[in-house]
């Protein structure tokens, strides 16, 4: 007998439990917890109509759940926009998302399939029909991982970007550049930072005018040609 009132105690406090629960569960749906709906989205760091067509991209997030977006979602649109370099998302709560963005430099302009492309320094490439006459043009087929190399090489280097003009890129990963007072400098594939550093040198001193090509491809030897 005791055992049988035993048995029904425990079957009423689990009756009660799961009611308890049941009952906070529903109150917890109808709390502001699940009601922290997105209804604005704030996109900076581009230009005006780049942040708008941003903005736009993620309207599909207004009236959800700010508590259960997932940043990868946001990701995945944003990682496609070329002009991008780096982004934050922030969630503020209750009811807004924020994206800072980093816009992408535009190192040089190439030229693929007949198309000219800005070469961003996210390694990606951007289509446009403009040449800005400012920055280098980069001939050859090269991976832009390679380019952004080289660049970072010549930032590392005395030698001034502006002062490049044209950029050449060779089979054998050696690169060769062409500078605004139309001198070629023929670069080793080893070294660059002191053939760099030489070539600086060369186009501040008044000692190679007339000169046209200058090879650095060997070590510690400068051959010079005036055609």
């Amino acid at each position: 007998m005791l055992q049988q009132i035993d048995k029904k105690k425990i079957f009423l406090y689990v009756f009660f439990l799961l009611s308890l629960s049941t009952l906070n569960n529903q109150s917890l749906l109808n709390s502001d917890f699940f009601n922290l709906q997105i209804t604005q989205i704030k996109v900076s760091g581009l230009s005006n109509e780049d942040n708008l067509k941003t903005k736009k991209n993620l309207n599909f997030l207004i009236f959800q759940n700010i508590f259960f977006i997932k940043k990868k979602n946001l990701s995945n649109i944003l990682d496609g926009n070329s002009f991008i370099h780096t982004y934050e998302i922030k969630k503020i709560y209750p009811n807004s998302i924020e994206i800072i963005i980093k816009k992408t430099e535009l190192l040089a302009i190439t030229n693929l399939n007949e198309n000219f492309f800005y070469i961003g320094s996210n390694g990606k490439l951007i289509k446009t029909n403009s040449i800005n006459k400012n920055l280098p043009y980069v001939f050859g087929k090269f991976n832009t991982s390679d380019f952004i190399n080289f660049m970072e090489i010549i930032n590392q280097s005395n030698f001034n970007v502006d002062k490049i003009s044209q950029i050449y890129f060779f089979k054998s990963k050696r690169w060769d550049i062409r500078t605004n007072d139309e001198i070629l400098f023929k670069l080793p594939k080893e070294n660059l930072i002191s053939a760099l550093n030489t070539a600086h040198q060369i186009t501040n001193s008044n000692n190679f005018n007339n000169i046209k090509i200058i090879d650095l491809r060997i070590a510690k030897h400068i051959i010079l040609t005036n055609e």
